[in-house]
């Protein structure tokens, strides 16, 4: 059984390159055995990217988050541009909008995201896509503007009506959920769950945040506990582990195009 952790902040778990070796391992050990590194800056990407592109099992994603709406970096079009030809990068991301913590104004994070999905489309690959109160925005503009090779709502946050109306619109989107599925009050993703198709959950640990509540004592979210949100959606969907684990790994390896082995 192997899982497949498709949102690890994994410079921010650990700054030490040793500690970041250490994390990948015990995620192996875990059977974690694919990771998507993503940073919030190309400044980070640059950094993490450097460190980690001797481990083949780790996976990079290149772009400019909301909240670095105000400084994306000189140049930043183009860093990306030379980004998302590197061995082992599959998706640009995240981007997105937060209207929750109001980086910037909204016309500048539209533009930033917009700019993004267009590189995505460029460079035929898939977008992972943050999304805080701006579910309405974000929808609007996928409709024209979703890449052909799909998109992730990350750490998804919004309801079962707002995935089935994605879908409904014939959009290529995938719904991955972290360890926050696992609280007894999120109620909004357990609808989700249950009612959007299997082939498009993907599983995350957004580490170092969103801590499962089986490991609620622990001070971060590490990608080896990506198999106790597994566990709680297995029973949640009444359903073997097992054969869930090679449905989520096999819809891992589909949006990121990638070989299953």
């Amino acid at each position: 059984m192997q899982f497949f952790d498709t949102h690890a902040h994994i410079g921010l778990i650990y700054d030490d390159p040793i500690e970041q070796f250490r994390v990948i391992q015990q995620a192996k050990q875990a059977g974690v055995t694919r990771i998507v590194s993503i940073n919030n800056s190309l400044h980070d990407f640059k950094k993490e990217y450097k460190i980690l592109s001797s481990k083949k099992e780790i996976y990079h994603a290149v772009g400019v988050a909301p909240s670095e709406v105000t400084s994306p970096g000189a140049d930043w079009i183009h860093t990306i541009e030379e980004s998302a030809k590197l061995p082992n990068v599959v998706a640009i991301g995240e981007t997105g909008l937060d209207y929750y913590k109001q980086y910037g104004d909204k016309r500048s994070q539209i533009e930033l995201f917009i700019t993004q999905l267009e590189l995505a489309q460029k460079f035929e690959l898939p977008v992972i896509i943050h999304n805080r109160d701006a579910g309405k925005d974000i929808f609007e503009i996928l409709q024209d503007r979703l890449p052909e090779k799909g998109a992730i709502f990350h750490c998804y946050s919004e309801d079962a009506p707002y995935a089935k109306k994605c879908l409904d619109a014939g959009m290529n989107v995938y719904f991955s959920f972290a360890g926050n599925l696992t609280y007894r009050n999120a109620r909004n993703l357990h609808e989700t769950v249950l009612n959007i198709p299997l082939d498009r959950i993907l599983l995350e640990t957004e580490s170092p945040f969103m801590i499962p509540a089986e490991f609620r004592e622990k001070k971060r979210t590490m990608p080896a506990y990506l198999p106790s949100t597994a566990r709680f959606l297995a029973e949640m969907l009444e359903t073997d582990l097992e054969k869930l684990s090679a449905q989520l790994w096999t819809n891992s390896c589909k949006v990121f195009n990638l070989p299953e082995e």
